[in-house]
């Protein structure tokens, strides 16, 4: 009797068994979410990691299509190359200063940028707007149009307004800068200040709209001044996003090659590491340093990216409790 009656539990249990088994589960879910991704997901590799496989190939490699005979393994012979030749180290110094002049000063401009634009006045979305627009111009058109249209000595800008403040002192005989040939690097230096200082803006700007309100209107109710304000609460709000600006800018201004090539193809000593690995690959050929090069400068901006996600995730995670 006992039998009889477990008999039909059994089954009913080897049942749901056998469909928990070949019913869809939490894997297969998971699968299907991510199935739509993978085409995407391949094309990424190939399309970025597999270049970077064969760079890092070629550069253990001899390789100059002018000696063609001797192409073979290096070993580590174009890393010390690259790490000991003259003008690689003075590449390497000027993209350094390069980096952070462009980068401090488009983070203090941008964050006084951002202070104005987070007070309530008229016309405030179109300010925002016209603010934003040098980010949004092509790199290689912006610095044409500081190469021509501002600096050149004849008809540029900056020399025409020398001569009009010339001409209301009633000079006759106003000074011809040739900006270029006199300041090369801040030349460069300064298009890149115009067009980053809005992305630099954008950031601040969020953090300064993440604020909150409420405890800075109880500060200035206790008698804080817009200084203290501004010194003991806003600044230190600000500290992450300030430091995440930095490392995003870092990240882009180290790879910036549009604008030293546009305005001084790479003379007058402001060749940067970008510019030297593309003369060391087109005009010299010698394929293996240009490859080394090109992995050196991709190991510093992973070590920058890293410091940018970990600002990037404590801002989520203190945004999130």
């Amino acid at each position: 009797m006992t039998a009889a009656v477990d008999a039909p539990r059994v089954a009913s249990r080897k049942a749901a068994g056998a469909s928990a088994g070949k019913g869809p589960g939490p894997r297969s879910d998971a699968w299907a979410r991510r199935l739509p991704l993978l085409p995407a997901l391949i094309f990424l590799i190939v399309l970025t990691q597999l270049p970077f496989i064969v760079t890092l190939i070629t550069s253990f490699m001899n390789w100059n299509a002018y000696y063609p005979e001797e192409r073979g393994f290096a070993g580590l012979d174009n890393f010390t190359r690259v790490l000991t030749d003259v003008a690689t180290r003075n590449a390497i110094l000027t993209t350094i200063v390069l980096t952070a002049t462009v980068v401090l000063v488009s983070l203090a401009l941008g964050l006084g940028i951002a202070l104005l634009l987070d007070r309530q006045f008229r016309g405030r979305g179109i300010v925002r707007t016209m603010m934003i627009a040098p980010f949004l111009v092509v790199p290689v058109a912006a610095s044409l149009l500081w190469k021509h249209a501002l600096y050149n000595p004849e008809y540029g800008l900056f020399n025409g307004l020398l001569t009009a403040v010339w001409g209301l002192f009633g000079s006759n005989d106003p000074p011809q800068v040739d900006w270029i040939s006199s300041m090369p690097l801040i030349a460069i230096e300064a298009s890149l200040i115009w067009q980053w200082t809005p992305f630099m803006m954008l950031i601040l700007l969020a953090g300064l709209q993440s604020r909150p309100l409420d405890v800075i209107e109880a500060a200035k109710l206790d008698g804080a001044s817009s200084w203290q304000v501004f010194r003991y609460m806003t600044f230190p709000h600000l500290r992450q996003y300030l430091e995440l600006a930095g490392l995003l800018g870092a990240i882009y201004v180290v790879q910036n090659f549009d604008a030293v090539f546009t305005i001084t193809s790479g003379g007058l000593g402001t060749s940067n590491l970008p510019f030297t690995i593309y003369q060391t690959f087109y005009n010299a050929h010698d394929y293996g340093r240009a490859s080394a090069a090109g992995v050196v400068v991709v190991i510093g901006t992973i070590i920058i990216a890293t410091f940018a996600l970990r600002t990037v995730s404590t801002l989520f995670k203190e945004e999130s409790k």
